[in-house]
């Protein structure tokens, strides 16, 4: 198994990780009766994306002796509703100021637009990746 969830009422869970026994706590969103005070589960699934996206480059700049220490990204997660769903996500990754090469740009992002998650999320679900060096 990988994980552990719980109810803990409330409109929260609280999550673990069973490898490593680390938790964190979902709380619903202010727009869906929760009190937003934490992580809402549809929160995770946008983060999860950009969060899948640096560590796979972060494989391939590893592997190609690239350095990318520093690299961060901002996420946006805008909502559908009838039915309520993730409706797009945004990532806009923001690379250190380094002299990369086209060649090292176009590997990172290859490697970030065809991460896991990226290629687990449905097909409606719009992913709008921007890569700023």
């Amino acid at each position: 198994m990988t994980s552990k969830v719980a109810y803990i009422g409330g409109l929260r869970t609280e999550c673990t990780h069973l490898r490593s026994g680390q938790t964190f706590v979902t709380d619903a969103p202010v727009d869906n009766q929760g009190k937003g005070e934490a992580f809402s589960p549809t929160d995770l699934s946008a983060t999860s994306l950009a969060a899948c996206m640096l560590t796979t480059m972060g494989i391939s700049a590893r592997n190609h002796d690239i350095d990318m220490d520093g690299a961060t990204a901002d996420v946006n997660k805008i909502m559908a509703s009838d039915p309520r769903r993730i409706a797009r996500v945004e990532v806009t990754v923001r690379m250190p100021k380094k002299d990369y090469t086209e060649i090292q740009k176009k590997i990172l992002e290859a490697a970030g637009r065809t991460c896991p998650v990226a290629l687990s999320l449905a097909a409606e679900l719009e992913q709008v990746m921007v890569f700023e060096w």
